[in-house]
């Protein structure tokens, strides 16, 4: 019981402190609400605040479809069901984790809750980490804008669906041979098995499905918080110039262009847009690499992986997807 009073508890006062946050990053320079501190907005905090409010208003859409998918896989869908729809032999389950985003059209900010829990569920866990990468990849409306957003160059939209399917196979087969125990993070595989409780005490399972949207929203949604603020920080104060200047070979150019998408936090349907806008400058490889780590690795979803995994394997995680996009997209030819 007292347990349960301080989980409340420390919920209560982090959603307070996310909605504080919000609203302090919000406020105009001349809002009403903390008039006697007189604050004075300097010109690139105001762009920091601008930058922040266009990836959390971006993302948060993604992320609300995300943990409400999740929260309905949790109440009506069984661990029998799980292991049931999911290939036996690897060979066969793991294309089909990398095609599973043309069914479930997702972002990269919606998608890891969703694996989360079909992970907790039993599906095996390199099913996963292929459909959590190629998933926000490998999806109609991804590749849909990245078709019109390179309309000089329509078969970087084929290019990138091969790369990101790929590189997903690739870290799922790596996670398959060498990841033997779960790296879930302690606490949250205990989930499943208060599941029925849970139900139990909120009426139904439409009230557990929004219960548990809301627990999955909050826990989610400090990463992408202060993600999303590094975020912000991190593009106002590094110049595009410099980072320009570094890449001038194929391999610092790719490698620039990573670290842009990583910074910059973009949403996959959104991000091909502004990888266009580099293409008078980068190579079409570097803009390749762009549009296939971003997607699968970048600040935000970095903290919710955290939030999601043991260190150790974020890290290895972390380290494979990054080697693998570097080769694949070097090897590519365009």
């Amino acid at each position: 019981m007292i347990l349960k009073i301080r989980q409340f508890l420390v919920e209560i006062i982090g959603a307070l402190l996310l909605g504080l946050s919000v609203v302090w990053l919000t406020m105009g320079r001349d809002s009403g609400l903390f008039s006697g501190w007189s604050i004075e907005w300097s010109p690139l905090w105001l762009d920091v605040k601008t930058f922040f409010l266009s990836i959390w208003l971006e993302a948060i859409p993604f992320v609300l479809l995300g943990v409400f998918f999740s929260a309905f896989i949790q109440t009506f869908v069984t661990e029998e069901q799980v292991r049931r729809w999911t290939p036996k032999h690897p060979l066969v389950a793991l294309p089909f984790a990398g095609l599973l985003g043309f069914l479930f059209p997702v972002c990269e900010c919606a998608i890891i809750p969703v694996v989360r829990r079909l992970i907790q569920k039993g599906m095996p866990l390199s099913v996963g980490i292929v459909f959590l990468l190629a998933g926000p990849i490998v999806n109609p409306v991804v590749l849909s804008s990245t078709y019109v957003a390179f309309a000089r160059q329509p078969e970087m939209a084929l290019y990138r669906g091969i790369a990101g399917f790929v590189v997903a196979l690739i870290v799922g087969m790596l996670v398959f041979l060498f990841v033997k125990k779960n790296p879930i993070r302690l606490g949250m595989e205990s989930q499943i098995s208060h599941e029925a409780d849970h139900v139990k005490a909120t009426g139904g399972k439409l009230s557990s499905t929004f219960a548990h949207a809301v627990d999955e929203f909050f826990d989610m949604g400090k990463y992408l918080l202060f993600g999303a603020f590094i975020s912000a920080l991190l593009q106002v104060y590094i110049s595009r110039d410099t980072l320009m200047d570094i890449g001038q070979t194929p391999l610092t150019s790719n490698l620039v262009m990573m670290g842009m998408a990583y910074l910059f936090s973009l949403c996959s349907e959104a991000d091909a847009f502004i990888a266009a806008s580099f293409a008078n400058t980068f190579s079409s490889s570097s803009l390749l690499a762009f549009l296939v780590f971003g997607p699968m690795l970048d600040l935000k979803t970095t903290l919710m992986l955290f939030g999601t995994f043991r260190f150790g394997f974020v890290v290895k995680l972390v380290v494979a997807i990054t080697l693998l996009v570097i080769c694949v997209t070097m090897l590519i030819p365009m």
